[in-house]
């Protein structure tokens, strides 16, 4: 049970520190939509989707202004693409997209995910045929994410589909250059990838999943710093540990708030509850930044020594309290560090705090992993695909999740501005070591094996 105190720390959350449900996902099976017949298959994705989610967001608005608490996005996610629309032609695939746009607007959800291939150990025609629809797919589309998982603990890493996927983002990029690239930024490239993750643009329905689940995403970056400022003010000589230990209580308080919500819109639309996404999520507006908490912490800047530290910190402490406040705990549940997403790391990137080398240091311990990072627009594609290999490596050998949202900012370079606007931000763009001839090492092509512990049971 909670005291009364902690009842109305939970009221200042809703009112003063920028809690939310970050997204209610509905997920839908499309496995019984499969046809030969393009036309057909989209006939029956258009039936299906549209007759799950017609009331989602009427519901999850009703719900939360029931309990004063905003759901901030309302998604789907789908099968794999890939997968469902095997039979068909990269151009069929790019009138797929298009048509699961339309759906994405005719219900009035944010984003729709499973714009998808798993590719970890080989990559069939289906899945080529998506991976080259891709650019156009993004390009031609305002609410269709794609995902496309690379590498695996226990298949290792698909170097022929890394390499691939550098070219597909410069495509993706040169399509949308008057947007700066933004095509890239709906583009995720995984190992590890999660079969209920609620979350954008990596969000897709697993096929073990069933017909049809709502996942929630809560979020509170902001609920968090003021925790620890509180705490600190009061008492300046706190331990870690203790630290530790308010973050943990911190992060039960919010998942319980996100179960709470999802348990209701899944009950009122007759859908199986899923799972509960306990990333800390920001957005770009002020107080609301996983970057301010490592200043609360005593950090001048995330980026600087004792980043890695830090953060390892926070990711134990919120999946603890966490699991202990769900009985379903999926997705990626952690910490996310969008460089444009969040302001004050988008700061530090510009201050010099915050380099790309860094960054890949710090996906060790964080979820997700090179997310929204603009670079220069004449990084090459084996340099890109160079910096996806390094990250699907961390996340391969520490069997985690890990994936990068790069983007290559036409026609700029290191140090100017990209734009893209909404929840998604701007940045300066970091500079890559883009050093030329240095990437033969993945021209080999094949497979990197899996790491021995890929043999345990």
């Amino acid at each position: 049970m909670f005291t009364d105190r902690e009842i109305l720390s939970t009221l200042e959350m809703l009112q003063n520190e920028h809690l939310d449900v970050r997204t209610v996902t509905l997920g839908i099976n499309l496995f019984d939509c499969v046809s030969h017949d393009p036309e057909r298959f989209m006939e029956n994705i258009q039936k299906k989707i549209t007759g799950l989610s017609q009331n989602l967001v009427s519901m999850c608005n009703q719900v939360g202004d029931k309990y004063g608490i905003p759901v901030v996005n309302k998604r789907i996610s789908i099968s794999p693409v890939a997968a469902v629309g095997a039979p068909f032609s990269s151009e069929k695939l790019v009138d797929v997209a298009k048509t699961l746009n339309h759906i994405a607007k005719q219900v009035n959800v944010d984003f729709i995910g499973g714009f998808s291939a798993l590719v970890e150990k080989g990559i069939a025609k289906g899945d080529r045929a998506l991976i080259e629809a891709i650019p156009r797919a993004m390009a031609e589309t305002d609410r269709v994410c794609a995902s496309v998982n690379v590498a695996s603990s226990k298949a290792g890493i698909n170097v022929d589909a890394v390499l691939l996927m550098g070219k597909i983002i410069k495509q993706a990029a040169a399509l949308t250059a008057d947007r700066d690239g933004l095509a890239c930024a709906k583009l995720c490239v995984f190992a590890n990838i999660p079969q209920d993750v609620p979350f954008m643009a990596g969000a897709y329905l697993g096929i073990g999943e069933p017909d049809a689940v709502i996942n929630v995403g809560v979020s509170g970056p902001g609920v968090v710093k003021k925790a620890i400022d509180r705490a600190l003010e009061a008492s300046p000589d706190m331990s870690l540990g203790n630290i530790s230990e308010l973050i943990k209580r911190t992060a039960y308080k919010v998942t319980r708030v996100g179960e709470l919500i999802g348990r209701e819109v899944a009950e009122n639309l007759n859908i199986r509850f899923g799972v509960v996404d306990l990333s800390l999520a920001p957005t770009p507006n002020v107080g609301d930044s996983v970057g301010e908490i490592f200043q609360s912490l005593g950090l001048l800047s995330i980026g600087v020594p004792g980043t890695t530290a830090a953060l390892a910190l926070l990711n134990d402490a919120v999946k603890k309290g966490g699991a202990f406040a769900s009985s379903h705990v999926g997705g990626m549940s952690g910490a996310f560090i969008p460089v444009s997403e969040d302001l004050n790391i988008s700061q530090a990137a510009e201050n010099g705090h915050l380099s790309i080398e860094k960054l890949e240091a710090i996906t060790s311990v964080c979820s997700v992993g090179l997310d929204m990072v603009a670079i220069p627009g004449d990084t090459s594609e084996d340099t890109l695909a160079a910096i996806m290999a390094d990250e699907m490596a961390i996340g391969v050998i520490n069997k985690k999740t890990t994936a990068t949202r790069l983007i290559p900012v036409p026609g700029k370079k290191a140090g100017d501005r990209a734009f893209f606007g909404g929840l998604l931000g701007e940045s300066v763009i970091m500079p890559v070591n883009n050093a030329k001839g240095s990437n033969l090492f993945l021209r080999h092509g094949g497979q990197i094996p899996a790491p021995i512990q890929s043999l345990t049971n």
